[in-house]
């Protein structure tokens, strides 16, 4: 199974400001929900608290909140207590990927572990304030896959979409 993650990250290496992401990019968002449908979605419990209530689980896809919280509640999602056990659900279902989708604490966790494989990584083109950073990813990555998306009348900034593999 590959084990990927998927972040869209501003030049500055942040990733979210106050429980929300500091940016509208709704073309990044269909890379997203497109990347992930019908796959296995692990979060950290603050990630998917981030998700607004209307969207949580998400759809078309069986999310794994990780949590230290003995006894947190998830409708409609799996609860584990460790990136471990999350990975072996989508294990057990017989997944051929399984996607991280943050935030801060989770990423760096997977990275210092060096079980990622894949990274389908949004750069945006900005420097915005923010409260969580994406975790350095260390050395050995390729890029195998770039589209470069300038900022419009619907998205405030450039972004660029790439994919990474070890």
């Amino acid at each position: 199974m590959i084990i990927s993650a998927i972040a869209a990250v501003a030049e500055n290496g942040v990733i979210g400001n106050k429980g929300q992401l500091p940016w509208n990019l709704p073309d990044d968002m269909k890379f997203f929900q497109r990347t992930t449908v019908n796959h296995h979605v692990i979060t950290g419990r603050k990630n998917y608290e981030s998700i607004p209530e209307r969207f949580r689980p998400l759809r078309d896809r069986v999310n794994i909140v990780v949590t230290r919280t003995v006894g947190y509640d998830a409708p409609g999602a799996a609860v584990c207590g460790s990136l471990e056990d999350a990975i072996a659900i989508a294990r057990a279902a017989d997944q051929k990927e399984v996607f991280l989708i943050g935030g801060g604490e989770l990423y760096k966790e997977a990275f210092e572990k060096g079980i990622v494989q894949r990274i389908y990584l949004t750069t945006v083109h900005a420097k915005p304030r923010g409260d969580v950073k994406f975790p350095e990813i260390g050395k050995g990555w390729k890029e195998v896959w770039t589209e470069r998306h300038e900022k419009d009348e619907r998205h405030a900034h450039a972004f660029t979409f790439k994919v990474l593999q070890r």
